[in-house]
C-alpha cells in the first residue's frame, strides 16, 4: 500500500495499516481478499449504514448504555460524513464477504477512529471508543446491512419517482399539443385504425403514472425495519428500548415514514421485499425502454423511416455520414433499461440464496437495486430534459401515411361486410389506389355516407364510422 503504516490488531493478529488511513485491520483483510472490480460501495449505501450508526449511539446514549462524551463522539463523526467529508474511506469492493461484513466494519472503524481524534486519541488505538463494542454496540452486520439497503432505496425513492413524474408531465404536455393530429396506428408493425398523435403521448404518460404508483406501493413493505434483530433477529445483547429508539432517530434524520419491524426474525430471514421492489424498478425499465423504442420508431428516417417526429438533435449521428442525427437519447434510455433488467435478475438469485435465518448476498444485493434506482432517474431526466420536450411533430408526414393505411377499409366492414372490406384493402396494396379513392371510384356508398364514414378523426373516437351518436367530442 506505500507510504507510513501503523500496526493494528484484529481476532486474526497483527495487520499493517496505512498510518492516514481512518478506517482499521478489518477493512485492510477485506481490501487484501477481494480486489475484485474496483467498484466501491455507492453514497446511498454509506450514508444509509452511517445514519444507522448515528441512531445507535443515540439510543445508546438515551438508555445509558453508551457514556455521552463516546456516543457524542461518534454522533459528531457519522454527521461529518453525512456532510460529505472522509468518503474516501469507504474502499471495500462491493464484492465481498457474505452479509456485508466487511463493509459494516469499514463504516464502525472509520467512525471509530473519527471519533477517537476528536476525544484526542489517535488513529488504530481504539482505547476510547472501539469500532466493535462502541460503534457497532448491540448490532450485527446481519440486521444493519438489511436495515441500511431499505434506508438507501427509500432514499432514492424520492428523487427517482420525482424524475418520473416530470417526464410524465412532459409527455403529457405533449399529449396535449399534437392531439389534433390524426395519423396511422400500428400493430404488428402493419397498418392499423388511425390513431391520434396526442392519445399515443398521453398513454406513454398514464403507463409511467401506473409505473410510479407500483414503485410506491413496493416501496412502502421497505418501511419496516429489522435494526434490533441482531445476530439472527431474535436480538441477543440489544436493550428491549433500542429498536423503537432506532427507528425513531432514523426518521427524524432522514425524513423518512420508518415503521419498526413486527416480525425481526422474518426481516432477517427474507430479502423478499427488495425482491419485489426491484423487480417493480424492471417494470418501470420494461414500460421505459418500450417508450424509448417506440420514440425511435416514429422518428425513423428522415427518408426511409417513419418521419412522424422530429426528436431534438443533441450530437451528430455519424462519424463518416455527414448530416445523420440519430435518436441518441432514446438510444441511451434502451441501455440503461437493459441493464436495470440484467439488475434485476441478480437481485432475484441472491434473495433465493438466503439460507436459513441469513441471507448472505446482500452486498450484491443492494448494489443492484440502488444502481438500477440511480441510473433509472438520470435516464429519466435526460429523457425528458434532452428528448421529449423538445419533440415536434411531422405533421405532413403523419397525414402522408394516415391517407395510405390499408386500414381504413375497417371503417367500411359495417357498411359492406368485412370480406368486401379486405378485398378493397387487398386493391388498395397493390395498385396504390388510396381506400377513399376506391371507394369513391366503385360508388360502393352514397357520397355523403362515405363522407361520414371516412372521417379520419371520428375513427379515433369510441363509436362505428358514419353512425348515429358517433359525433367527434
Amino acid at each position: 500500500m506505500g507510504g507510513a503504516m501503523r500496526i493494528e490488531r484484529d481476532p486474526l493478529g497483527e495487520v499493517e495499516v496505512p498510518a492516514a488511513a481512518l478506517y482499521g485491520a478489518q477493512t485492510v483483510r477485506a481490501l487484501r481478499n477481494f480486489p475484485i472490480s474496483g467498484l466501491r460501495p455507492l453514497p446511498p449505501f454509506v450514508d444509509a449504514v452511517v445514519h444507522i450508526k448515528r441512531a445507535a449511539a443515540i439510543a445508546h446514549e438515551a438508555t445509558g448504555r453508551l457514556e455521552g462524551p463516546l456516543a457524542r463522539a461518534i454522533v459528531a463523526a457519522a454527521e461529518e460524513v453525512l456532510a460529505g467529508s472522509h468518503r474516501d474511506q469507504f474502499v471495500v469492493d462491493v464484492y465481498q464477504a457474505g452479509a456485508g461484513t466487511s463493509h459494516n466494519m469499514n463504516v464502525n472503524e472509520v467512525l471509530a477512529n473519527r471519533a477517537n481524534e476528536m476525544l484526542g486519541g489517535t488513529r488504530g488505538a481504539y482505547v476510547l471508543v472501539h469500532p466493535n463494542d462502541h460503534v457497532n454496540m448491540a448490532q450485527s452486520t446481519n440486521d444493519v446491512i438489511p436495515t441500511a439497503i431499505r434506508l438507501a432505496t427509500l432514499a432514492l425513492l424520492v428523487p427517482l419517482c420525482r424524475a418520473l413524474e416530470r417526464l410524465t408531465v412532459s409527455l403529457a404536455a405533449k399529449g396535449a399539443e399534437f392531439d389534433h393530429i390524426v395519423k396511422a396506428g400500428r400493430t404488428h408493425l402493419q397498418d392499423a385504425m388511425p390513431i391520434r398523435l396526442g392519445q399515443e403521448f398521453r398513454a406513454w404518460a398514464g403507463t409511467l403514472e401506473r409505473a410510479v404508483r407500483r414503485l410506491g406501493e413496493a416501496g412502502d413493505y421497505l418501511r419496516d425495519l429489522g435494526i434490533g434483530g441482531s445476530a439472527v433477529g431474535t436480538g441477543v445483547n440489544v436493550e428491549p428500548a433500542f429498536p423503537a429508539l432506532v427507528v425513531a432517530e432514523l426518521r427524524a434524520s432522514t425524513g423518512l415514514a420508518l415503521r419498526v419491524g413486527s416480525d425481526r426474525v422474518q426481516l432477517m430471514q427474507s430479502m423478499g421485499d427488495v425482491a419485489s421492489f426491484s423487480a417493480a424498478l424492471r417494470a418501470v425499465a420494461v414500460d421505459l425502454s418500450k417508450i424509448a423504442s417506440d420514440l425511435r420508431l416514429l422518428a425513423s428516417g428522415p427518408r426511409t423511416g417513419l418521419d412522424e417526429l422530429v426528436l431534438p438533435a443533441v450530437q451528430p449521428g455519424s462519424s463518416i455520414m455527414p448530416g445523420k442525427v440519430n435518436p441518441s437519447v432514446a438510444e441511451m434510455v434502451n441501455q440503461v433499461c437493459f441493464q436495470v433488467f440484467g439488475n434485476d435478475l441478480t437481485v432475484a438469485l441472491a434473495a433465493e440464496q438466503g439460507q436459513l435465518e441469513l441471507n448472505v448476498m446482500m452486498p450484491v444485493i443492494a448494489h443492484n437495486v440502488l444502481f438500477s434506482m440511480i441510473i433509472l432517474e438520470t435516464a429519466a431526466r435526460v429523457l425528458d430534459e434532452r428528448c421529449v420536450r423538445g419533440i415536434v411533430a411531422n405533421e405532413a408526414q403523419c397525414l402522408y401515411w394516415l391517407e395510405r393505411s390499408a386500414a381504413l377499409a375497417t371503417a367500411l366492414a359495417p357498411k359492406i361486410g368485412y370480406a368486401r372490406a379486405a378485398e378493397i384493402a387487398k386493391e388498395s396494396v397493390k395498385s396504390g389506389e388510396l381506400i377513399r379513392e376506391l371507394a369513391e371510384r366503385q360508388q360502393i356508398l352514397p357520397p355523403a355516407d362515405l363522407a361520414a364514414v371516412m372521417d379520419l378523426r371520428r375513427m379515433t373516437e369510441i363509436g362505428v364510422p358514419g353512425e348515429p351518436g358517433s359525433a367527434r367530442r
